[in-house]
């Protein structure tokens, strides 16, 4: 990957981290996207220690999307090109909890503030091709329906099951904008990293860190690093080159939920996604 800039959302810790120091070890000039200035600083420490490209930092907050809106036209005019896009930032909340621009947190971190990230820089990635948009979801969005009349989650909120329609957009997106890249030489593709014990629910007032140390000693969550494999191998490998609307798990391409797939349901979501974000009036 020498030569190539790739960028990585939530890479201050868990997969991201360990995707980001993958591909930077592969040569990558890696910008590190994170929020807590002092954590990405660190993060990216670990990362350059072993990079044979250089790592920068940038930050915003995934729950404003005025924050992402404006982090993407600074990627936009710093860098010239974007080979890879590794849209990996996400939260899991146990209690429904709101952002600032009055959206679901989970809904509006793992979905709306990605979809406004990555479709802000379609343009980039369009004039970088052969380049790669990299979407980490989840084998958890199986077995979910997105509920278009309430997904805010306002009727009623189980958090797994939120966490899981927030995924189920990850890759119904993801389809949506292969279908709309496709010829551009843009290629898009979506993955389940495996069950990983990260720091994701951090944050949360019941504590969900013990829980994760339990299902690691348990041997019932894979580690971090094996978590970052299939997403660096997306982002690197010639054999992925030109492959493009497909779903992975484990390096290898599997059948996403059948839900997924209903086209009329994912161009609903894409347009109601860019009503609620503003980048269609």
């Amino acid at each position: 990957m020498e030569g190539k800039v790739c960028v990585v959302t939530g890479a201050t810790s868990g997969i991201g981290l360990e995707a980001a120091r993958g591909v930077a070890e592969l040569g990558a000039h890696v910008v590190m996207i994170g929020r807590n200035p002092d954590k990405a600083e660190a993060a990216a420490g670990e990362v350059r220690a072993t990079a044979k490209g250089p790592v920068d930092v940038m930050l915003a907050d995934f729950a404003s999307l005025k924050d992402v809106g404006a982090l993407a036209r600074e990627v936009a005019e710093r860098y010239p090109k974007i080979d890879v896009l590794l849209s990996n930032a996400g939260v899991y909340r146990v209690r429904r909890t709101v952002t600032g621009d009055g959206f679901e947190e989970m809904f509006a971190v793992n979905h709306l503030a990605a979809f406004v990230f990555v479709n802000s820089l379609l343009d980039r990635l369009r004039a970088s091709a052969p380049s790669r948009l990299v979407i980490v979801a989840s084998a958890a969005h199986y077995g979910a329906t997105l509920d278009f009349d309430d997904l805010q989650s306002e009727r009623r909120f189980r958090s797994m099951r939120v966490y899981s329609k927030s995924k189920l957009a990850n890759v119904m997106t993801g389809y949506a904008l292969a279908r709309r890249l496709e010829g551009s030489g843009v290629t898009v593709n979506s993955l389940h990293p495996g069950f990983v014990a990260t720091n994701l629910g951090s944050g949360n007032r019941i504590p969900v860190k013990p829980f994760m140390v339990l299902f690691r000693l348990t041997g019932r969550a894979i580690s971090v690093k094996d978590g970052a494999d299939t997403p660096i191998y997306l982002a690197s490998s010639p054999e992925v080159e030109g492959v493009s609307g497909k779903y992975f798990d484990n390096r290898e391409e599997k059948m996403s939920s059948p839900q997924s797939y209903d086209e009329d349901a994912q161009e609903r979501l894409f347009m109601v996604s860019e009503s609620l974000t503003g980048l269609r009036s």
